[in-house]
């Protein structure tokens, strides 16, 4: 990935107080020889069992992807090191198929296409396309995710105020844009002179599309067509919104199984939101706010990652001022959020997390420590445990799962 300020994707500069680029990456290489006993003895060249995993992991300014094998058996990882020399923003797999889709930080918006060798990890290229409008505008694609159905891939470019829709064929391959809509508004923070969308996810039925907008500290409401996959406003007077606090930069976005709440994560304010939906008209209604922030917290405060299991009994987040995971349990009649858990994430600026679709672990993208590390889930109490495993990837930023375990992994626990 190119060498791009951490405002192109959302993220800001470092924090007062915030280990420096060489502190850290002075701390990895001296840590590394220690964490070497935590992975499994495998060589990375060894057959893999039919029952191995490959994750796929995206570097933040080192134009990389690194592939780890992982055992879901016995919870021990493999690094397979580089597979490809691109930039990465953010990383997602097909859910059956093997390809894996690659966001650029590059001009243009650039996304690539990429076919995975099951058995050894590596990638060959079939495709690439170009998501923003102008020729030569800086990159920063923020996140690309896969709808339900897997035939739609849902983009948002932090840089240019714009998400979009792409369609995705049979066989993993992506056509030309779809649909491009461009957010309005601002923030009172410097980091929110414009709009800049972090995230995108269709509604249950389908009607609707919601694009969290850290800059305009909106989260806009889209009317979305599955025939022809496009978002759109429904209106003379624009799209539906629901407005934040001011500041707040919302981040991410998750729905309950249950399709009548919808949990939105703020960045700036590292608080999390319940807010109520109403699938008929497109709607958001507060309904509780909750800081993800430990008791006197002080110095840095930034939000990043956020999931919910797919029971519907818990909700994740992932706090980078705290460095730290936080668990909350889910009223099974309101939807409201209570505290459950709160632990160290493993390393340093949690960026994000990714669940295995067994429900029984966790991934950690710790971005300036330079490790994924490894949590334990209990499917019952959705509690976290720290395994001690953990991979060094240079500055990773998110993790894609293919899966032996039936699909991809989903956006939940």
């Amino acid at each position: 990935m190119n060498e791009l300020p951490h405002a192109a994707d959302g993220d800001g500069p470092p924090a007062p107080g915030r280990p420096s680029r060489r502190t850290i990456l002075a701390a990895v290489t001296a840590s590394t020889a220690a964490a070497l006993p935590l992975l499994t003895t495998t060589s990375a060249a060894a057959a893999p069992r039919r029952s191995d995993d490959l994750l796929y992991i995206g570097t933040w300014g080192r134009n990389q992807v690194h592939a780890v094998r992982f055992d879901p058996v016995l919870g021990t990882m493999t690094p397979l090191g580089s597979v490809a020399e691109v930039s990465a923003n953010w990383v997602a797999v097909h859910p059956s198929r093997p390809v894996l889709y690659v966001a650029a930080g590059q001009q243009g918006g650039s996304i690539r296409v990429f076919r995975i060798d099951d058995t050894s990890g590596a990638l060959r290229q079939t495709g690439e396309i170009q998501t923003q409008e102008a020729p030569g505008a800086v990159g920063g694609l923020s996140y690309i995710g896969l709808n339900r159905s897997a035939d739609t891939l849902l983009v948002a470019d932090f840089s240019t105020g714009s998400a979009a829709t792409v369609p995705v064929d049979a066989h993993g391959g992506l056509g030309a844009v779809a649909s491009r809509v461009h957010d309005t508004g601002s923030g009172p923070n410097p980091r929110q002179a414009g709009p800049h969308p972090h995230h995108v996810v269709v509604a249950p039925g389908g009607r609707f599309a919601l694009v969290a907008d850290f800059g305009a500290d909106r989260v806009f409401v889209y009317d979305y067509d599955r025939a022809t996959r496009r978002m759109y406003a429904g209106t003379p007077d624009g799209p539906g919104a629901y407005a934040t606090a001011a500041g707040s930069g919302p981040r991410r976005l998750a729905f309950h199984p249950d399709g009548r709440s919808v949990y939105l994560l703020n960045e700036l304010t590292a608080d999390i939101e319940v807010l109520a939906w109403e699938g008929g008209t497109g709607t958001l209604t507060s309904r509780q706010l909750l800081t993800t922030n430990a008791p006197g917290h002080t110095g840095t405060t930034s939000a990043a990652e956020l999931t919910i299991s797919r029971d519907g009994r818990h909700v994740y987040t992932s706090n980078r001022g705290d460095n730290s995971l936080v668990v909350f349990s889910v009223d099974p009649g309101t939807g409201l959020l209570t505290e459950a858990q709160r632990l160290p994430c493993g390393g340093v600026t949690p960026w994000s997390f990714s669940p295995h679709p067994d429900g029984r672990w966790l991934f950690v993208a710790n971005e300036a420590g330079s490790t994924v590390d490894l949590f334990r889930v209990d499917p019952r109490s959705g509690r976290l445990t720290a395994t001690g495993t953990s991979v060094a990837v240079p500055n990773p930023d998110c993790v894609a799962i293919r899966s032996s375990y039936g699909a991809a992994a989903p956006s939940r626990l």
